[in-house]
């Protein structure tokens, strides 16, 4: 949080450089849609992939590929080392004490969902409360509904106010005896909030609660800590980060991992099974029974390398910038409205126009070659909140550029003289 309110202070740009060095790096980006250049601005849902993290897919794919943790051939050597390289390269990007409190899912969802198995159906019982806010994602509202169907347990919301800011007041009144769970995300994927997890997560661990972060918004965007953070759980997914799909992290302190019982049964997740009794494997590998996605790991692992060189904080100043440009050029349009106008956001910039439906919005962009995502972007309380149908969103990469932001400008009015 220090970083990035320092950045909404900076006077100068030193990083105004980063998308001209760094651009060509993504071979997409010279796609051409409908006869225009590719705007892409739709880095929220999924970022775009570097060559360098395709290379790396398909010298796996072609010189190292087979099963791992099951064999001693040359092969199955490899990919295991490669595989368990890629784990302790996202133990050191997000400060995990011990690498075996990473455990590689197919991504956020998975990972909340693990959570939910391994720890809410093991530990919360009829009665118990769990809390969420009016920011989530839906992937950290539906899991925890159905464990509270399925307990008995109540779920409890944090609301917020006008500018898309949590409620901290409203939060810590939640809290009772019957608190068991907190879930929360870091940033919102909606409205692009930044919220003040650390606060928070030391407020419920002094009220005995621990706490999942839904950080699948702010790995792309700001350096994570775990261990400064003290959070319990602490999700993402690697699509996100310049990686491959299909492959995220769940980071877990180890004596909850250790507490939990496995979400999913098979093979490697074992130490011994007999038709009597099963004994689990160790972690992190009592999580992640069967086969792995083993290339989109080491891609993952690759696109941390990736980001790493570049440096987060240079990602995160620059991104600001384009941020605050697009706010700048965007606010000033007459009959066009930004949901979510805290100072304290990542590069998502949330808008609707009026008379617009904003699919009709996504299409007409669509067509000048302008990628945005419309909808309700799965977090429809939010939507319900601010009693809107829907929003297009635009979200920015450090490989985005204020040219860019400009044709989307271009295209909004554009838009407007259609409806006009």
């Amino acid at each position: 949080m220090k970083i990035v309110d320092a950045l909404l202070d900076m006077n100068t740009s030193p990083t105004s450089e980063l998308a001209a060095r760094y651009r060509a790096d993504f071979p997409i980006l010279n796609l051409k849609v409908n006869d225009k250049p590719l705007v892409y601005l739709d880095n929220a849902a999924s970022s775009q992939m570097p060559q360098s993290v395709i290379d790396r897919l398909i010298r796996y794919q072609t010189t190292q590929h087979a099963n791992i943790h099951r064999a001693v051939h040359y092969l199955s050597e490899i990919a295991t080392r490669e595989y368990e390289t890629a784990r302790r390269t996202l133990q050191h990007f997000i400060n995990a004490r011990e690498d075996r409190e990473i455990i590689f899912t197919s991504g956020t969802t998975d990972a909340i969902n693990l959570v939910m198995h391994g720890y809410g159906r093991k530990f919360i019982q009829s009665g118990d409360e769990i809390i969420l806010t009016n920011l989530e994602h839906h992937s950290n509202i539906v899991p925890w509904q159905m464990l509270a169907e399925e307990k008995g347990a109540t779920i409890r919301v944090v609301p917020i106010n006008d500018a898309g800011e949590l409620l901290v007041d409203e939060y810590e009144k939640l809290f009772n005896p019957r608190t068991r769970f907190v879930a929360l995300t870091h940033v919102s994927n909606a409205l692009g909030t930044i919220n003040p997890i650390k606060s928070m997560i030391a407020f419920a661990h002094q009220q005995g609660v621990p706490v999942l972060i839904d950080g699948a918004q702010a790995a792309p965007h700001m350096k994570v800590d775990v261990q400064d953070l003290d959070c319990d759980f602490y999700a993402f997914s690697g699509h996100k980060l310049c990686g491959p799909t299909g492959i995220g992290i769940l980071y877990g302190k180890a004596k909850l991992l250790e507490s939990m019982q496995p979400f999913k049964g098979g093979g490697d997740m074992i130490a011994s099974v007999t038709f009597e009794k099963t004994t689990y494997n160790t972690i992190p590998y009592k999580f992640e029974a069967g086969t792995p996605p083993i290339a989109a790991a080491i891609g993952f692992g690759a696109a941390i390398e990736y980001l790493s060189k570049i440096g987060l904080d240079a990602i995160a100043a620059y991104e600001h910038e384009l941020l605050n440009y697009a706010t700048e050029q965007i606010i000033t349009i007459p009959g066009v409205h930004i949901i979510g106008n805290t100072r304290t956001k990542v590069a998502v910039l949330s808008f609707i126009i009026d008379g617009v439906h904003p699919h009709d919005v996504g299409t007409l962009l669509n067509q000048e070659g302008i990628a945005v995502r419309t909808g309700h972007h799965c977090a429809q309380p939010i939507m319900q909140r601010f009693k809107i149908p829907a929003t297009s969103r635009a979200s920015f990469a450090f490989y985005n550029t204020k040219a860019e932001i400009n044709t989307l400008v271009e295209g909004i009015h554009s838009i407007q003289k259609v409806f006009s």
